[in-house]
């Protein structure tokens, strides 16, 4: 599936192609419409090109299948198979074959509405394809800058005084439209934006009751978004992910893709503002903060979170850079949990022993075992090794395993006695510990190990090599791997 926070490369104008003067493109035929938008190029000498549309194209073709003394019906088929296609446009080269387009092609286009474009003889078509991708490039960059720059103006939106306005203004800006927040009852809560008229915000409004869940039916039974057109404007409504029942809504005069990315990232912004403030849990974590700021014990201050066990999640995005505060938000409302950490490349939340963490796409989790709140430290550790081994052994979900071992037979003070004591030469070396517990954790795989510590391979088996030396142990031999693995576990 593609990543909903980037948006698709958009179309070119067929105008902006026309515009380069280094093709000398001509348009003779046609609507000059500027509109008509192309998607790519496409070469074919086809005399039947319908099976070999998309849509969106713009056909180039230097007339090699035109027969001799082709009339008039030749080209109208030839042309009304390529309108039907959804061909964008037609470009016809006048060299080798022909020394001029044949008027029977112009006739043709003309009276099927089909932009027909001359394309001279010093003119290849490898370079109206370059052409288009270039144009294309430079329109995907700008789009993508125009994206970024709503996505920190919303982030810094959500973090005013008064957020819920601040998002929709920011929305409806970066739209050009309204934007518009339904309460729980189909209620107008806030609008930022002109208003588009009555008739506008009556199907806006009904158009919010198609996604809106009730309570009698499942989470899925209702899509989560819909659209419509009302006089000239488009119009879009988004069930927000809180499972409360806000909706937002905007009309907007066009609906590019960039545009949905922007709304949805907003979606998410405001889901969790309106999840706070309607459960009236985010004034709980703030009492929280302050008390534990002030000296107070987590476990005094974990039944404001709405919880006695928690489990600690750490999240890596696949193949993306650092994460920052919007995806991070995004993973939280995901999971169902606004405790969101964000630390360097690792997202940490902190999710209710009782909700399930499943899988988030483009994301890899490692998940603790359920804790009270004087064990959370250990279930940050247990996570942060879950989400190594997760993304040594390519796994999306991996979870630490909270059931009774054998250690567990071993009264606690005698085991941290030993590993203590079987550890005390490489006690010293944090990155000898982690390198030997992960590459044990991993049955002795010096490439997933060098993966999941991020080093390279042969700084995985210098490290190993050090630890055997120190230690005076085979690790060769499975009786002392299990004995480290043990020690390890303790510590």
């Amino acid at each position: 599936m593609p990543d909903p926070a980037v948006p698709p490369t958009p179309p070119i104008p067929l105008d902006a192609l026309l515009a380069r003067a280094d093709l000398g493109l001509r348009r003779i035929a046609g609507p000059a419409d500027p509109a008509v938008v192309v998607h790519w190029a496409h070469t074919s000498e086809m005399a039947d090109p319908y099976p070999y549309l998309l849509g969106g194209e713009l056909l180039l073709s230097a007339g090699v299948h035109v027969p001799d003394g082709a009339g008039a019906g030749y080209f109208d088929a030839y042309v009304s198979r390529i309108v039907a296609a959804g061909g964008a446009a037609l470009g016809f080269g006048v060299a080798p074959v022909h020394d001029t387009v044949p008027g029977a092609l112009v006739e043709a286009c003309e009276m099927h509405g089909l932009p027909l474009l001359e394309v001279p003889p010093r003119t290849t078509f490898s370079a109206v394809a370059r052409a288009v991708w270039q144009l294309m490039a430079q329109a995907r960059t700008a789009e993508l800058r125009r994206v970024t720059e709503a996505q920190q103006s919303l982030a810094t939106a959500a973090a005013r005084p008064d957020p819920v306005p601040s998002v929709l203004q920011q929305l409806a800006r970066r739209l050009g439209g309204r934007a518009v927040l339904y309460g729980p009852e189909g209620t107008r809560i806030a609008a930022a934006g002109p208003d588009p008229g009555e008739e506008t915000r009556t199907a806006l409004a009904k158009l919010a009751e198609v996604v809106r869940p009730s309570g009698q039916e499942p989470s899925d039974a209702r899509p989560s978004s819909a659209s419509d057109t009302v006089a000239g404007l488009r119009l879009v409504a988004h069930a927000l992910g809180n499972g409360e029942g806000f909706v937002l809504g905007t009309a907007a005069p066009q609906r590019d893709a960039g545009d949905h990315t922007i709304a949805s990232v907003a979606a998410v912004l405001l889901s969790l503002l309106t999840g706070e403030r309607h459960s009236g849990s985010g004034a709980g974590r703030s009492s929280a903060l302050v008390r534990l700021l002030l000296g107070a014990a987590p476990a005094e201050v974990a039944p404001l979170l709405g919880g006695d066990r928690w489990r600690v999640v750490h999240g890596r995005p696949d193949g993306r850079a650092a994460p920052d505060p919007v995806a991070a938000s995004a993973l939280g409302a995901a999971l169902g949990s606004s405790l969101v950490d964000v630390s360097g490349e690792v997202v940490r939340v902190l999710v209710p022993d009782g909700r399930t963490v499943e899988r988030v796409p483009g994301w890899t989790l490692g998940v603790s075992a359920a804790a009270a709140p004087r064990d959370w430290p250990a279930a940050d550790t247990q996570a942060a090794r879950a989400l190594a081994r997760a993304r040594a052994t390519r796994t999306p979900v991996l979870r630490h395993g909270d059931r009774p071992a054998l250690a567990d037979l071993v009264p606690p003070h005698d085991a941290d006695a030993h590993a203590r004591a079987l550890l005390a030469p490489i006690e010293r070396s944090p990155a000898l510990v982690d390198t030997l517990r992960t590459w044990l954790s991993l049955h002795g795989s010096w490439d997933r190990t060098a993966v999941a510590l991020d080093v390279h391979r042969n700084t995985v088996r210098q490290r190993i090599a050090r630890c055997a030396s120190l230690l005076d142990a085979d690790l060769d031999d499975p009786d002392v791997r299990m004995e480290l693995w043990f020690a390890l576990r303790r510590t």
